[in-house]
């Protein structure tokens, strides 16, 4: 298992997917490191508020995930969450529909019957979630400036509108920048997880006692139980990490595919383009060689006046401007 680091979990947080598989692996991985929960939980709603609004719901359900999975093994997690949650709540109410909000609701109801929280904190999250929804007065929203991270997400977005619109006979950058993302996404495979030789032996080497529930009969006391206790954890965590690489790798190569197949689209369409083109070059260059032809035959017909006779044999030569004058 990886050690923890506020850069590695920044790492995770911008990988998190909407998947139950991507969210559970982050969650056993943030649970393994619980001794850091007050800076997990700081850099959790750093990271929640730099978000696009389409993942901050996800935000939720890791918050989620982490908060029912910890109990049991310590408060920590319940208690630091707690004092960003009201905040939390109402920034993703603030611009969020309707049905993220039936799902952020759903999340209370299941705090609430679950004992995770008191009552009257979850009526503080309800009551952020639906003060959210009044407008903020013109002043606030002057104030408010935007990060460079938030423009240059905006101009992401801006640009994959216009490359979903674009397509490769309207522009000649379309191709090459495909191209690249091709070049860039089966470099990228190169280290999928499924060429992990290293954590492969790994998993090959993990005692059969985590695997194997009858050989639980064979221990005998508490200190032999901690032990195993603590590898069945790494276990845990250490498959649950692998299988969400793997999971990553399969989106990743699906991806690919769709790639591949827009690239040879596109690849099929510029051939037939080119294939025009060079028809209409052929034409071309065959009536340049028919006038070449011509003119080669035309000039092969004019006279050569280097086989004329000489009109001027025998004359005398014309008197010069000085003879003219002369007073002789």
């Amino acid at each position: 298992m990886s050690s923890f680091s506020e850069s590695a979990l920044e790492k995770k947080l911008l990988e998190l997917s909407s998947s139950q598989q991507s969210v559970q692996t982050l969650s056993l991985w943030i649970i393994h490191h619980r001794k850091h929960s007050g800076l997990i939980v700081k850099v959790w709603h750093r990271e929640l508020k730099k978000a696009k609004s389409s993942r901050k719901l996800t935000f939720l359900y890791l918050a989620n995930d982490v908060i029912q999975n910890s109990k049991k093994k310590g408060p920590e997690f319940a208690k630091d969450f707690e004092s960003v949650l009201v905040d939390a709540c109402s920034h993703v109410a603030s611009d969020a529909d309707e049905n993220c909000k039936k799902h952020m609701e759903r999340l209370l109801n299941i705090w609430k019957e679950r004992s995770l929280y008191r009552s009257d904190f979850i009526q503080q999250l309800r009551l952020a979630i639906e003060d959210s929804n009044s407008p903020r007065p013109p002043e606030e929203k002057r104030a408010v400036k935007r990060t460079y991270q938030k423009i240059q997400e905006e101009e992401d977005d801006d640009d994959d509108d216009y490359r979903s619109h674009a397509s490769p006979r309207n522009t000649d950058a379309a191709p090459t920048q495909l191209t690249e993302e091709l070049v860039k996404a089966l470099q990228d495979l190169e280290n999928a997880a499924s060429g992990d030789a290293a954590v492969r032996q790994k998993i090959a080497s993990l005692p059969q006692e985590v695997q194997d529930v009858s050989l639980l009969e064979k221990i005998t006391d508490k200190e032999a139980a901690d032990k195993l206790s603590k590898t069945v954890d790494e276990a845990c965590l250490l498959l649950a990490e692998y299988n969400g690489r793997l999971a990553a790798e399969l989106e990743d190569r699906r991806q690919l595919a769709r790639m591949l197949s827009e690239y040879i689209s596109s690849q099929k369409e510029a051939l037939v383009e080119r294939e025009k083109k060079l028809e209409d070059y052929k034409q071309k260059l065959a009536r340049v060689t028919q006038v070449r032809k011509e003119l080669k035959s035309h000039i092969q017909s004019l006279p050569d006046l280097s086989l004329l006779p000489n009109v001027t044999g025998g004359l005398a030569p014309l008197p010069s401007a000085g003879d003219l004058f002369s007073t002789d």
